[in-house]
């Protein structure tokens, strides 16, 4: 399984599922995002996840589509 890394700023806490699927690539905009995790298998820390403004931390770890995103 493939793997990306994507960092935080310092300055923030967290990011947004939908925020870390825009900045990985996997969608192009935030209000597609709603749809894209009813469509599709999403999980963080290995539960599935379909909330798009669920607050992802330094060290969880996204799979989507045969792809693993850990956030830093």
């Amino acid at each position: 399984m493939p793997q990306k890394t994507i960092k935080i700023h310092a300055e923030q806490d967290y990011i947004e599922l939908q925020n870390l699927l825009k900045v990985a690539g996997i969608i192009d905009t935030g209000g597609y995002a709603k749809v894209f995790l009813i469509e599709n298998e999403v999980y963080v820390n290995g539960e599935r996840e379909t909330r798009r403004g669920r607050k992802l931390y330094r060290k969880d770890v996204v799979k989507v589509n045969k792809t693993e995103l850990v956030v830093e």
